[in-house]
């Protein structure tokens, strides 16, 4: 059959494959408390085991005993069973599962040219919100990068580096880039006040725009160099987005080293060498640290919820016969990890275990956000394009 109006079929094509259909799931739980600001903090690889080893080092978590809600989530990713952190990233973030190493992106359409996912912080800006992301990881780690951009590779770093950049972020803090070297000059060159240390963070004000690149561990329980640790970047995040802001704020904060120090390899065999389990144990307990303040924030304030979960476990940690916790590979698995909500007790049921992917919609139905805010979808680039020189109709 000879075909008359290719290019009429063409942008016919297009516009029904720019079209989204949103995920099933939307909680009209808590509607009945005035919420304004929604942070997620994510334990990268804390399964429920790391929790135990960290008992059994002597600490009383608070996440283990101030929780309003307990429940856990399951974290397989479209392509895998076992996800990396890019797809659980991007489910936590836009309630969409994709898969393996990619990075806000549809696994139909990888270099988002038709349609993409939105994330809960684009969403948030829409909306008026102030936005935030606080990481012990690179700024261009996966996790950070699951809540800001759209990239088909995670390891395309110096992509990651550039399109963060061009966020409208009002704070994104982490470790300096290891794999793109941001520079200040190009921080600035997009608007961004560059920080690099403690000091220079905490003499941030109300309404700055600020791009951190720390070059000290943040994640651990003592300070080294003048980074500021886990804590205190929460803190100060939550002082900078809250500050006359009545529109409220969504703040992401991820505790990167439990994954990381959980993926070393002590032994081609065995796993459970104790600096190993010392140094994924302070990580753990770091985080820790970080709820506990950010919890403090959200009892005071009133209108604010945390919900605290994982990407994924890493390190098939289990109880052995003697009952110690101990590794047992130095990779990801498919185990569930927790999840606890403070500030709410609707949101899940207690010891409901949750798709990842379900997790943002129940907390942005809090805000009163509809099924059509999120999961939902973006134009693509080439559509947007289209639309711009008016093929597409807008």
């Amino acid at each position: 059959m000879k075909v008359r109006k290719p290019l009429s079929i063409l942008l016919c094509i297009l516009m029904l494959v720019s079209l989204c259909v949103p995920a099933t799931f939307s909680s009209d739980s808590g509607t009945e408390k005035d919420y304004k600001n929604i942070i997620i903090m994510i334990g990268d690889g804390m399964g429920e085991n790391h929790l135990k080893l960290a008992e059994e080092y002597g600490y009383n978590l608070f996440m283990n005993t101030h929780y309003d809600l307990r429940g856990q989530s399951k974290t397989r990713s479209l392509s895998h069973s076992i996800t990396d952190s890019a797809a659980g990233g991007t489910a936590l973030s836009s309630g969409t599962r994709i898969i393996n190493q990619t990075v806000g992106v549809y696994a139909f359409d990888l270099f988002g040219l038709f349609t993409r996912p939105k994330s809960i912080s684009e969403v948030a800006q829409e909306k008026g919100m102030k936005t935030g992301i606080v990481t012990t990881d690179n700024t261009t780690g996966a996790t950070p990068a699951s809540f800001s951009v759209h990239v088909p590779y995670r390891k395309w770093y110096s992509k990651l580096a550039e399109e963060e950049l061009k966020t409208n972020f009002d704070l994104f803090w982490g470790h300096e880039d290891e794999n793109t070297e941001i520079t200040q000059e190009e921080v600035e060159a997009n608007g961004w006040t560059y920080i690099s240390d403690y000091d220079e963070m905490d003499a941030l004000e109300p309404g700055s725009k600020s791009f951190g690149q720390f070059p000290n561990d943040m994640w651990r329980t003592r300070r080294r160099g003048n980074s500021p640790m886990l804590d205190e970047m929460s803190r100060k995040a939550i002082e900078l987005l809250n500050a006359d802001n009545e529109n409220g704020f969504f703040l992401m904060i991820e505790g990167a080293h439990i994954d990381k120090q959980s993926h070393k390899s002590d032994d081609d065999v065995i796993y459970d060498y104790n600096s190993k389990r010392a140094e994924a144990v302070d990580a753990v307990v770091a985080f820790d640290r970080a709820i506990e303040d950010v919890v403090e924030f959200a009892r005071e304030d009133g209108h604010t919820v945390v919900l605290v979960t994982a990407d994924h476990e890493t390190g098939l940690l289990f109880e052995e016969e003697d009952g110690k916790i101990r590794y047992h590979s130095n990779e990801h698995t498919s185990y569930p990890v927790p999840v606890f909500v403070y500030g709410n007790d609707t949101i899940i049921e207690p010891g409901e275990v949750v798709k990842n992917y379900t997790i943002p919609g129940r907390l942005t139905a809090l805000l009163g956000w509809s099924k059509n805010d999120l999961p939902s979808c973006q134009d693509g680039l080439l559509i947007a394009k289209l639309k711009s020189i008016g093929l597409l109709p807008s």
